[in-house]
């Protein structure tokens, strides 16, 4: 087990002058920083509002879990599943804060499965949000047809190739340097995602496939819209709920905008990681709470609290933890 380890703050100049080389965003992140009233309390502002979230999304579970119609509904399981996959991540992400906070080491095996845990959950999110704009499209272009296509079983189906997907991409990294060098495993470190980054294609790739991820769930989205909107100025359709379905996808478009925001993370890290040290320490923490941990806690309740059959059940349960809530038929 690693020890917890405080010392003073090194800056950046004295580390530059003790190394022949510029410093990469892993050697800024290794550098250990005093406990100091202002970074207590920024622990605490991470930590209060990650715990929130992670209530308000578990509380959202119990809710679906309420009534018969919100587990037997696709449109349901998916929101439950993007509430899950929202809150393995924010769950992810207070561990991994935790540790790097107080400079916890880990073997890198057990960080690999924490990065992979959280890359994999931050996949998922645009992909969950396709298959729910699918579901929607389904619904109102092929109304005949959507109790066939979306049923319970076939969406509960789809969740394991929405996480093999998600996946992909870092467990091919951690197979490769596995098989490479199983002893890179074995060594201690501060536990991000750059850590585990030991070529520069490993950085090329992730960014190449999920560059290719948000413009492929993007236009789908704008397909699915245009369809809808289509569909919606026909004599035929049923405009009220063509013009709610229309509302939904675009609410999936912020939603994917949210996640998009948490896909810069990385590149403000790398680039903030070339300012001087004190600089460096008030963006990151910036970066961290606003474009991490702000876009994923709002996602899901955003679209919760727009649902009117859901709302009022879940302002209830929110407000009681989920004790007076029984699964009931209706």
């Amino acid at each position: 087990m690693a020890n917890v380890m405080f010392v003073l703050c090194l800056t950046l100049d004295v580390q530059m002058a003790n190394t022949s080389r510029p410093l990469t965003v892993t050697d800024v992140q290794a550098f250990w920083m005093a406990m100091t009233d202002e970074r207590i309390f920024k622990m605490f502002l991470i930590l209060f509002t990650l715990i929130l979230f992670i209530y308000i999304n578990i509380m959202m579970m119990v809710t679906l879990r309420s009534k018969a119609t919100f587990c037997n509904t696709a449109r349901y399981i998916l929101f439950g599943h993007m509430l899950l996959n929202d809150t393995l991540h924010l769950s992810v992400s207070l561990v991994l804060y935790m540790l790097n906070s107080f400079f916890i080491t880990l073997a890198r095996a057990a960080c690999s499965f924490l990065v992979l845990l959280s890359a994999t959950t931050f996949t998922i999110a645009p992909l969950n949000l396709a298959v729910m704009s699918l579901e929607r499209y389904v619904a109102v272009c092929f109304p005949l047809h959507h109790c066939q296509l979306a049923t319970p079983a076939r969406t509960r189906l789809a969740i394991p190739f929405i996480w093999a997907a998600g996946c992909v991409n870092v467990l091919t990294d951690v197979w490769i340097l596995f098989l490479a060098k199983p002893s890179f495993y074995l060594a201690h470190t501060i536990c991000t995602h750059e850590q585990l980054m030991v070529a520069r294609w490993q950085g090329l790739k992730a960014l190449t496939l999920n560059i290719l991820l948000f413009v492929s769930v993007a236009l789908l989205l704008l397909y699915t819209y245009i369809a809808i909107l289509i569909e919606a100025r026909s004599a035929s359709s049923d405009k009220a709920s063509a013009h709610k379905a229309m509302k939904t996808v675009l609410l999936h478009a912020f939603q994917l905008g949210l996640s998009l925001m948490s896909f810069l993370y990385v590149f403000l890290e790398s680039l903030f990681s070339q300012l001087p040290f004190e600089i460096y320490k008030e963006l990151r923490f910036a970066n961290f709470f606003v474009v991490v941990i702000l876009p994923r806690c709002l996602s899901s309740l955003v679209y919760g609290l727009r649902d009117e059959a859901f709302k009022p059940l879940f302002k209830r349960n929110f407000l009681f933890c989920g004790s007076w809530v029984k699964v009931g038929p209706s």
